[in-house]
């Protein structure tokens, strides 16, 4: 008769599956905190690596470039936004009043960090199709989601997208003037009051 012997490390596919997304997480913190410093260039893969514990082997097998580290770093500040929604609902009155709410808590949250901010801003702008598309997409789909209080999981109107990309358009417009101290917060507030009174209003 032949006894199998189970592997020394061989783990249950649950423990598995956690202790990866622990690292995952780890990598994308230790990433988020070297751009929060120094920019992007600071997102060197070897010092992301040390920085998070982990072989430069392991990082390049869950983000084969810098470019898909840039795009984990930008979805956890996205992420971030929806639990701070979670956790305090919106109190605008109008579509409008909601869509800012959402920009203007994203806004300030970026610009705790501004090295960072100006990170994911550059990138999103300037080096990857792939970050433009998942950035973008995912901010279009939270603000009609939030201004009009829909669930998450509904598929908003292609007209609706639209128009939220369009309010994205200035927002991010808006976040470069702030970097570069061109505007401050409460005139950042006002023009994006202004440009959703207009695209939102018959929402």
């Amino acid at each position: 008769m032949v006894r199998m012997i189970a592997q020394p490390d061989a783990q249950p596919t649950g423990l598995r599956a956690r202790n990866q997304l622990q690292r995952r997480a780890r990598i994308v913190k230790a990433a988020a905190a070297l751009a929060s410093r120094g920019g992007i260039e600071a997102m060197q893969m070897r010092t992301v690596a040390e920085r998070a514990g982990v072989a430069l082997g392991t990082l390049y097998r869950y983000f084969p470039s810098k470019m898909d580290l840039v795009v984990a770093v930008i979805s956890e500040e996205l992420d971030l936004l929806q639990e701070s929604i979670a956790r305090r609902p919106l109190s605008g009155s109008s579509p409008a009043e909601r869509a800012v709410e959402v920009l203007m808590r994203a806004t300030r949250g970026l610009m705790r960090e501004p090295e960072l901010a100006d990170a994911l801003v550059r990138s999103m702008l300037l080096t990857s199709e792939k970050i433009d598309v998942d950035f973008g997409d995912r901010v279009d789909r939270l603000l009609i989601h939030a201004a009009l209080g829909q669930d998450p999981s509904v598929e908003p109107d292609p007209e609706k997208l639209e128009l939220a990309y369009l309010l994205q358009s200035v927002w991010v417009f808006e976040l470069l003037q702030l970097l570069k101290g061109k505007h401050t917060l409460s005139q950042t507030q006002r023009h994006l009051e202004l440009a959703a009174d207009r695209l939102l209003n018959d929402l």
